[in-house]
Formats: C-alpha cells, sequence, structure tokens
C-alpha cells in the first residue's frame, strides 16, 4: 500500500482514489451524500462547527463529459445513469454521475477478499444498487441492511407512514471473509428459550443430545438407552459438572430424556440479521456527539469493521466526515485511511482519537494525491500503440493527425491522480493538448463543446 496507516486526506476523494494502489484496502465504508435536497450545517458552538455541505445536485458541463466517458467505457453503467435520468430527472443523474465514478476507482482499489458497505437512504438507495450491481458485480451483493435510524417520529404529513431508517448496501468481493456478528439476546427470547434457572439464578435451557440420523455412540445413561452424540465418557463428566438437564437430577426440570444445561449468559447472543434495530442513532447527549450534520455512532461502524476484516486490515472512507469510521477502526487495531474534502474533518479526527480512544500518537496529514507505486515504463514509449488504437484521430477534437502532429496525453492527468498505465493515456493533436492544459479531459470535452468544435 502506497499511503501509511493513519492518514488523512484533504481533497477531492476522486483524485486521492485515483492515487491509491490497485487491490490495496480490505474494507470501503461510505456515507456520501444522499441527493436529499438539502442543506446540512454543524451547530454554533458544537466541536464540528463549521462543517457544512449541500446535498443538491444539478448537471454540470463536467458531469456531461464524465456521463460520456461512462458510456464509452462502461456501457452498462451509462445505461443504469440514463435509466435514472428518465424517471427521476437530471438531478439524480448528476447525482448518479458523482458516484459511478467514485465506484469505479473504489472497486480498482479493493482487494479480491475486499468488501464494501455503502450507506444512503430510500431517497437514492434503488439507483445506487443498480450502480453497485455494475460495478461491483450483482453476483458480489451480499445484503440491504436497514438499520432503524430513527430517534422519534420523523414525519409531520398524514398521507405517508413516519420514515425512521436508512439502507446499507453490503458487497464482497468473490473471496472476501465474513466474521459472524451476535445481537443480544431479547428479554423475550430468554424468557421462551432459557425457561430454568438454576440455584443461582442463572437461566438456562436443555440441548438436544441425540445423535443425528442413527450416528454417535450407544449406550445407557440416567435411564435412557439410544445413540447420542458424545462419549459415554464425556456424558459422566458433564454429568459431575452439573451440566446435564434430567428430571431425576434437576428440580422442576420437565426434561425425560438428558440433555446438556445450556447457560444464556454464555451465548454469543443471536446471529445478527440484515434488520439492525440494536444500534440506536445519536442524540445531542451522546458522549462521542461532536455536533456534525448525518454523524453517525461508533457501533454502527464497529459492527462492519468487526464482519468484515481483521486485525491488521486497512479500512478505507472516502467520505469520512467526523471520522467515526476512523475512531472504529483505531479502537480494533484495524489500519485506516480517511479522506474528507473539508479540513475540518482533520480537526475532529484528532480530537476523536484522543478523546474516545485515548491515542496520542501522529496522524498523518496530507493535501496532496498519492503516487501509486507500480512500477511502469516510461509512458512515451505507448505512443505507436496508442496512435494504432486511434487510428490516428485525436480523442479531443476527433480530427485526422499524422503520427508526428500527435502528443500522447493523460485523460486524467498526474496532478490530479492520473497514472501512466495505459488505460490512462490517449493522443492529442496540439491545439486541443494546447486547450486541455492541466485539466481532465472530461473538462477538455466541455470546452470543445462550448466552443463549438464537437
Amino acid at each position: 500500500m502506497n499511503v501509511q496507516n493513519r492518514t488523512i486526506f484533504e481533497g477531492d476523494n476522486l483524485h486521492i482514489l485515483r492515487g491509491l494502489d490497485s487491490e490495496s484496502v480490505d474494507l470501503i465504508y461510505l456515507d456520501p451524500p444522499f441527493n436529499s435536497n438539502r442543506n446540512y450545517a454543524a451547530p454554533i458552538g458544537s466541536k464540528a462547527a463549521g462543517a457544512a455541505f449541500t446535498d443538491t445536485w444539478t448537471l454540470s458541463d463536467i458531469d456531461k463529459a464524465w456521463h460520456g466517458e461512462i458510456a464509452e467505457r462502461e456501457p452498462v453503467l451509462y445505461q443504469a445513469i440514463h435509466t435514472a435520468e428518465l424517471t427521476h430527472g437530471k438531478s439524480m443523474k448528476s447525482y448518479l454521475i458523482m458516484m459511478a465514478v467514485r465506484m469505479l476507482e473504489m472497486k480498482r482499489v479493493l482487494k479480491n477478499t475486499g468488501s464494501v458497505y455503502l450507506h444512503c437512504d430510500p431517497t437514492a438507495s434503488h439507483y445506487l444498487k443498480v450502480l453497485m450491481d455494475s460495478v461491483f458485480g450483482k453476483n458480489n451483493f451480499k445484503n440491504e441492511i436497514v438499520w432503524n435510524s430513527a430517534t422519534g417520529v420523523k414525519n409531520n404529513v398524514r398521507t405517508r407512514f413516519g420514515r425512521g431508517h436508512d439502507i446499507i448496501l453490503f458487497y464482497g468481493m468473490p473471496k472476501s471473509q465474513f466474521n459472524m456478528q451476535y445481537t443480544p439476546l431479547s428479554e423475550a427470547y430468554l424468557k421462551s428459550h432459557y425457561v430454568y434457572k438454576d440455584e443461582n439464578g442463572r437461566r438456562f435451557r436443555a440441548d438436544n443430545l441425540n445423535a443425528p440420523g442413527g450416528s454417535g455412540h450407544h449406550y445407557e445413561f440416567l435411564g435412557v438407552t439410544k445413540n447420542w452424540r458424545m462419549t459415554e465418557a464425556q456424558a459422566r463428566q458433564w454429568l459431575k459438572e452439573g451440566r446435564i438437564v434430567h428430571q431425576s437430577i434437576t428440580p422442576g426440570s420437565r426434561v425425560k430424556i438428558p440433555g446438556y444445561k445450556r447457560y444464556a449468559d454464555e451465548s454469543k447472543g443471536r446471529p445478527a440479521l440484515d434488520n439492525w434495530t440494536d444500534i440506536g442513532a445519536l442524540n445531542s447527549q451522546a458522549k462521542e456527539y461532536v455536533g456534525y450534520p448525518t454523524q453517525k455512532p461508533t457501533a454502527l461502524l464497529e459492527r462492519i469493521i468487526k464482519a468484515s476484516s481483521n486485525e491488521g486490515d486497512i479500512v478505507l472512507d472516502p467520505f469520512c466526515g467526523c471520522a467515526t469510521t476512523c475512531v472504529a477502526a483505531e479502537r480494533h487495531n484495524r489500519h485506516w485511511i480517511g479522506i474528507d474534502i473539508s479540513p475540518k474533518a482533520i480537526q475532529l479526527v484528532n480530537l476523536r482519537l484522543e478523546r474516545e480512544v485515548g491515542f496520542l500518537g501522529e496522524i498523518i496529514q496530507r493535501k496532496d494525491i498519492p503516487r501509486r507505486s507500480e512500477k511502469l515504463p516510461n509512458y512515451r514509449t505507448h505512443k505507436h500503440t496508442v496512435y494504432g488504437k486511434q487510428e490516428g484521430y485525436c480523442n479531443g477534437c476527433k480530427g485526422h493527425f499524422p503520427f508526428r502532429n500527435m502528443t500522447i496525453d493523460h485523460l486524467v492527468p498526474r496532478s490530479k491522480g492520473g497514472t501512466d498505465h495505459a488505460e490512462n493515456l490517449q493522443l492529442l493533436c496540439g491545439a486541443c493538448n494546447s486547450t486541455k492544459g492541466n485539466g481532465t479531459q472530461a473538462e477538455l470535452i466541455a470546452r470543445l463543446k462550448n466552443t463549438g468544435i464537437l
């Protein structure tokens, strides 16, 4: 990995993502804007005061050029965005273009053993699901997690039910890891399943000790002869330890066939489902609350991080905001990288790591774009190949030029995270190369259209 642990970047995450090494990240969690058509600002006087963003999207010339690039490189993704425009309008199209170009980079940096969780709400979740299917692969979809984020009634109208949940789209790559997570046993579950109490008041239930399908060990135990799943020596040991439930030895027991005494306080809980109701949303009285708009509880990120990564793995949050992902990753001994366009994120990650984790070490703060560590030949050696690929046509104005009049160029400039990989190289005529300057290909196309050349 070409970026050190505990690094937080300030800047456009698209440029920074382009500078990260391919297949270098184990887990990505992103909580991007939701296209909610709202303005967000942290309360004055809070730790996050000054943090603000507008979640409203309009179609710009750059968006249109990006759309053209997607149409050429990713036709299935293009169709998904075009359909969203027809059904939901240009604002949704602009938002999805912004997300799509970043998803493509996230897919590139994610390991084949990695996972990605995209946090959204019903405003755009259905459209984002189609984009995620296209980029990360529909067969790699794992769950649509419903997080009950409501702290109270959020609906003052009388025409629909109140809105009280967010959506988290979970995709795991073909060899992704997963560590089962558990939720505490509810009181109702305890009463219905752990019906006995021992002399110390500990709840327990009687587990079946029958051997499945006629296999196991055949012998007589406490007056019952049958096939047992444990050896006779193990059965006698459990009896000695008081771990056997039977009406002859356990007062009040209705168990006629011996069972194993399974205590409730030894249970991990119930395997977590895709409907998360046990993690509440933050309120202003929570210890971790810093006042950041859309701040998520650390417990939510802890569950995701523990489920889809192991100690020492690299966790990336490209919209890290108030750094909740960084805090949760640090707490569970993961390496982490955060990116946010606001300088407030850098202040908050230092504040929260010290206050919530007790971390007093160095946080690496960067505003530059990282350089990929892959060793590549000089990009100019690709000129003949690219000329043949483009059949002599300039990739800007589309005019035909002799080989000597063409200049090799980076689609995404190196100053914005572009690399010397062949897929990032093109040939431009001298005029288009001068017009493009240090801009992106999307900016060049927009300028050529505005001047009537295209």
